[in-house]
């Protein structure tokens, strides 16, 4: 199990307190650059943004929080519901001092950040999301594609605290799934499923998994997502995800007054796999948004 932070050059590291987490939050570029909150997903942690951490693009301050009960940050005092979280992330920023950001998301690290951008508006700049469903979805989109949650999410919500800890289940049976000319290496797998090792982190991702299930897929299908917004999102998917079928990011379906949708040619890990790709993007949303 690892207990320290995998090394990226040149960044700061340090511990906020926000709402009942203590954040560890890895940071880089000037202090007084704009502002860029990046935010990971399952089952990984800030290193996946270490591409952006180690060589920040000019001007920009590069900000990758674990989130809550994940990497090295301490667990949330609520279960892990991701409007509950989408305020931990909020309440952060205030401890930061950051009024406005650019927002970068992945996987559930996506998911929460759509909720932040539909919480208030009014603090980003613009959101730059990888590889997750956006939030305007009906039993009539979702259906059709049920049956790729039903293929590992149940395990995850019920016995993946065990299969986390004990078994290698992430190296070789989540990074391993897919066509192998888009799996990650072997060695970065590692640095990911080692962390989940610890029980603090397992016990988070089982309850990522279980809340979702259990309570905000069916408020979902009851009351799909009205709210629509203005901030401009620039959605970025690897169309080799087995997990999130890229249907359900569509610009067709979603209620944004400015959002495009770009097929990569990569697997649900595009930040791994084409992090220069997701480099250029956020410069060109940085460019548009100035």
């Amino acid at each position: 199990m690892t207990s320290f932070a995998p090394p990226i050059d040149g960044v700061r590291r340090s511990f906020v307190q926000a709402r009942g987490v203590r954040f560890h939050v890895t940071e880089s570029g000037p202090q007084d650059g704009r502002p860029v909150l990046a935010l990971h997903g399952w089952p990984q942690h800030h290193w996946v943004y270490r591409d952006l951490l180690a060589n920040p693009p000019q001007g920009l301050r590069i900000i990758a929080p674990d989130l809550p009960g994940y990497g090295w940050s301490g667990p949330a005092p609520h279960r892990w519901a991701k409007d509950d979280v989408a305020d931990d992330v909020l309440a952060l920023m205030d401890a930061l001092g950051l009024d406005r950001v650019l927002l970068v998301g992945h996987d559930w690290g996506g998911f929460v950040g759509y909720r932040m951008v539909l919480k208030a508006p009014e603090r980003f700049d613009g959101y730059l999301v990888m590889n997750m469903a956006h939030p305007w979805q009906t039993p009539r989109t979702i259906l059709p594609h049920f049956w790729r949650f039903l293929a590992y999410q149940p395990f995850v919500a019920s016995i993946g605290r065990f299969l986390q800890e004990r078994t290698p289940y992430l190296e070789r049976v989540v990074f391993a799934f897919g066509p192998k000319a888009h799996r990650i290496s072997p060695a970065d797998a590692r640095v990911y499923a080692e962390r989940f090792r610890d029980p603090v982190v397992a016990r988070t991702a089982t309850d990522t998994y279980r809340t979702f299930l259990l309570h905000e897929l069916r408020s979902q299908a009851r009351q799909p997502e009205v709210r629509r917004t203005s901030v401009p999102i620039r959605a970025v998917f690897g169309m080799a995800d087995f997990a999130v079928h890229h249907s359900l990011a569509s610009p067709a379906t979603a209620r944004a007054d400015d959002y495009t949708f770009e097929p990569v040619e990569s697997g649900h890990f595009v930040i791994d796999e084409r992090p220069d790709v997701v480099r250029a993007r956020l410069v060109a949303l940085a460019a548009e948004t100035g």
